[in-house]
């Protein structure tokens, strides 16, 4: 696994340890064992192992295409590595992905979390922008129509 994205998953288990205040194996025994007692450790949970499920599945993935460029003619790339480059390439948007949704669990001030702001109903106060009535004409006065009435 390259070493930036171990810091990256280095940084997730930190910051899940810190706010379950627990090693992360010990949240998933906990999650597996209990998983209604606190639905927001049951879904860092589970989107965390998706995320290192994405991540195994990737680094697969990038070996087997090393290995198909290693044996492939210089120039001329056959159908099975661009296949397998096309899979690589979505395994990086399924990590990519899973590591924002992570990373949204995370965050106390992402929209739709506990903090209130406009996409969660705030309080009100009034009106956004002031207005003021049209002023309407009491009486329209009746014009004739011209070239009909027979």
């Amino acid at each position: 696994m390259p070493e930036e994205l171990d810091d990256v998953l280095g940084a997730f288990t930190k910051q899940i340890e810190s706010r379950f205040q627990m090693p992360l194996d010990q949240l998933r025994h906990a999650v597996t064992a209990a998983p209604t007692a606190n639905p927001e450790a049951t879904t860092v949970a589970h989107w965390y192992g998706l995320l290192e499920g994405a991540q195994e599945a990737l680094s697969s993935a990038e070996d087997q295409l090393l290995a198909a460029l290693d044996h492939a003619p210089v120039g001329d790339l056959a159908d099975p590595v661009m296949a397998l480059a096309d899979r690589v390439n979505t395994l990086v948007a399924v990590r990519d992905g899973r590591a924002l949704v992570v990373r949204h669990l995370l965050d106390d001030t992402a929209p739709g979390k506990s903090t209130p702001g406009p996409w969660r109903g705030a309080a009100r106060t009034g009106p956004a922008l002031t207005t003021t009535p049209v002023a309407r004409p009491a009486v329209v006065p009746s014009v004739p129509v011209r070239g009909g009435g027979r």
